[in-house]
Formats: C-alpha cells, structure tokens, sequence
C-alpha cells in the first residue's frame, strides 16, 4: 500500500485508462441504445422504452464528460498535483453510474449488458485513486456504502419516469413528476459528500446530513406513493432507507468523532 500512496506514475496510468474509458461508454451506450428502445417496445414497455431513451442519453453525457475530466487528471499526475487524485475519484464515481445503470434494462429482457465492462473499470479505477490518495480504510468503506446510496437515489429518479407514464393521470402520477428530479439532484449531492470525504473536508458532516435529506425528501414520497398503489413493498424505499440509516450513522458520536479526526489530518 505504501508503494500506491502519492504514486503519480501509477496515477497517469489509471488516468489513461478513464480515458479511454470514456469513448467506450460513448461506443458502447450508442451500440445499445436503440436496441434497448425497441427491446422495450416489443416487450410491450413504451413508459422503459422512453426512460432508456432519455437516461441512457443522459449517462453517455456524463460518463464521456467524466473522460474529458480524466484528461485534467492525468495533468495533474504528470505535474505531481495533489489535487489530482481527488478529481480522479469524482471521475471514477461518475464513471461507475454509468456503467451500472445500463445493465438493469437489457438484463430484464434477455439482453447483453456490455456496460459491466465500464462498471467493473470504473470500480478499479475509484478504489486505485482512494488507495493513491492515501485514504484511511475506514473512509473508503463509508465512502462505499453512501456510493451504493448514491446510485440507488439516481435509479429512483430513473424509476419515476416510468411510474409517471403508466399511472393515471392525477394526484398519483403528479408525486412521481414532482419528487423525479429531486432524487437526481440527491445523487449529485452524494458524489460531492463522497468527494468531501475522502478529501477530508471540514464540511463533511453538513454536506452528509444534506446528502441523506435529499434521499429521504426525494425517496420516501414516491416510496409510500407506490406501496399505497401496489399493495406491497417498493424498491424506491430502498434508497431513503439507506438515506435514513445513513444520517442516523453519521451523526452517532462515534462517527463524529472519526470523522473530525479525519477533518484534522487535512486541515
């Protein structure tokens, strides 16, 4: 591990790699798009059909402008930046959504989910800046854990856009309208609580209570919303549950303490 801290050879290497990384999120999202739209449609889904026309188009946005920021992190590695590692870890983070999510639609059809090779890269990738950076074990496991509540808060917002096409138009399909986004926003807040604390940023703990709420305001309404309409359990429960257990850890006075200690070795 001593030989991965403040590696910067090892640094521009992986940097490479989220390039490249990059285009083939770009090459593999456009080989599969419109093979998943009319997968869809002939499995009588329009509402999955129109949500992979819009998420996948918007995960290819962000997966290839997480490549370009490669880009200034291999800069930085070449000029022995400090910072360089940090923004390889928000590139990696963004990186893994990308890969993740499009698994879920073609898997549910009989599909190939090709995407797993950017997921598994990306994972590689996230754990081999954590470990340049020099970040304690105990962080990486809780950055972990709130990166599984970051991508379970985006599938529910992705999640939303398919309840608001199949309910009836009313009451119940306006709730997943107006919480849909919230959950994207909540997701974005994670990625940046994830940044935050593996940098050791003062403000962790404000921007982790943030992070939860946003899982918990977007989650719980289209959570509830749904258990009321199909009278059983829903998975968009999932995320402000985790959002929930997630607040309640960080702010148990064990946690703080970890955490401010933390704060201390940066500031």
């Amino acid at each position: 591990m001593k030989n991965i801290k403040n590696n910067h050879k090892l640094g521009a290497i992986l940097s490479i790699v989220g390039i490249l990384t990059g285009l083939l999120i770009l090459f593999l999202l456009a080989n599969i798009y419109q093979v998943n739209i009319d997968g869809k449609i002939a499995g009588e889904r329009p509402d999955e059909a129109i949500t992979v026309q819009i998420v996948f188009a918007m995960l290819s946005w962000v997966g290839v402008s997480a490549g370009a920021l490669w880009v200034m992190v291999l800069y930085g590695f070449i000029n022995k930046a400090d910072w360089a590692w940090g923004f390889g870890v928000v590139a990696a983070t963004i990186q893994l959504l990308a890969g993740f999510f499009p698994m879920i639609p073609p898997a549910s059809i009989g599909l190939p989910i090709p995407t797993i090779w950017v997921f598994l890269i990306a994972l590689v990738l996230w754990f081999g800046m954590l470990l340049i950076g020099g970040v304690e074990n105990k962080i990486i496991i809780f950055a972990f854990i709130s990166g599984l509540a970051y991508v379970l808060t985006y599938i529910d917002g992705v999640g939303a856009i398919s309840r608001y096409q199949t309910e009836e138009k009313g009451f119940i399909a306006s709730m997943y309208a107006m919480s849909q986004f919230v959950n994207w926003l909540g997701a974005i807040v994670w990625a940046f609580f994830i940044y935050a604390l593996v940098k050791g940023k003062p403000w962790i703990i404000p921007l982790g209570v943030f992070a939860a709420a946003m899982s918990m305001f977007g989650g719980f309404p289209v959570g509830l919303t749904d258990v009321i309409i199909q009278g059983r359990f829903s998975m968009f429960l999932v995320a402000p549950m985790m959002g929930t257990a997630l607040l309640i850890y960080m702010l148990m006075p064990s946690t703080t303490k970890m955490l401010e200690e933390w704060i201390a070795k940066h500031n």
